[in-house]
């Protein structure tokens, strides 16, 4: 069976900064896979070439088999394929939670505001936020604010959900919210590229880490051993530090 997404000797440079260097990475259907490494590897660049968001200078990237990194793709298209959700939230602070969730499905996708309205409360529903649905942002929790980011990501059911750091900017008795939220999504099957510095997070929903270093993936596998009894000494240098700074 081919990978849902599968990058092929991406390179990304900004500048003379080398940030993504000929890197290399299949993901299968349902698969998790949890992208580590210390700031500056290349995590969030990835993802965000994947979403088409940054132009990669050369290799390739494809979503079932389809080359997204063609020049003559349409990235809106793709997009309507691969959900994407930030550190930061972006929720628009004017709109609420259902008009945040709903704007893209209507504007962009074609979708009817009744349709599009379903769905998201459905959707807020399963996550916990069902009466939500007419608050500002700024009436929620960071965690809620989150979880919404999450929703609509979700709301045009998405062959591939990518999560970028999407705790960091969290309390950390939030993070717990946002966490249980990701690991009903791995229940449900769907396939999903998170670059995060939750190692413990890591090691309870990925099906496999990959640890970045200069661009690419240095190391790859189950997290057990990857986090347990990684191969590589760049990887262990890495493990040790977070080790030791309590977050494992």
């Amino acid at each position: 069976m081919n990978p849902v997404l599968s990058c092929v000797d991406v390179r990304k440079t900004f500048g003379a900064n080398v940030v993504l260097d000929g890197l290399s990475l299949d993901v299968g259907e349902h698969e998790v896979v949890v992208l580590i490494g210390a700031s500056g590897s290349g995590k969030s660049t990835l993802l965000r070439c994947v979403n088409l968001l940054e132009d990669i200078d050369d290799g390739a990237i494809r979503l079932d088999d389809e080359h997204i990194t063609d020049p003559r793709v349409n990235p809106d298209k793709i997009r309507q394929k691969i959900g994407i959700v930030f550190q930061s939230f972006n929720l628009f602070p004017h709109m609420s939670v259902l008009d945040n969730i709903t704007l893209a499905p209507v504007r962009v996708h074609g979708l009817s505001r009744r349709d599009a309205a379903d769905k998201a409360r459905e959707l807020l529903a399963r996550v916990g936020l069902a009466d939500r649905a007419g608050e500002y942002p700024d009436r929620l929790s960071g965690g809620q604010q989150q979880r919404v980011a999450i929703v609509r990501a979700l709301v045009n059911a998405p062959r591939l959900l990518l999560l970028d750091e999407v705790t960091s900017a969290l309390d950390p008795e939030l993070v717990g919210e946002v966490l249980s939220m990701v690991r009903d999504l791995k229940n449900d099957g769907m396939t999903m590229v998170i670059a995060t510095h939750e190692m413990g997070f890591a090691r309870q929903v990925a099906d496999r880490v990959c640890f970045l270093h200069q661009g690419r993936v240095l190391e790859s596998g189950p997290p057990a051993q990857v986090l347990g009894a990684p191969t590589e000494e760049r990887t262990r240098q890495f493990v040790r530090r977070i080790i030791e700074a309590g977050r494992l």
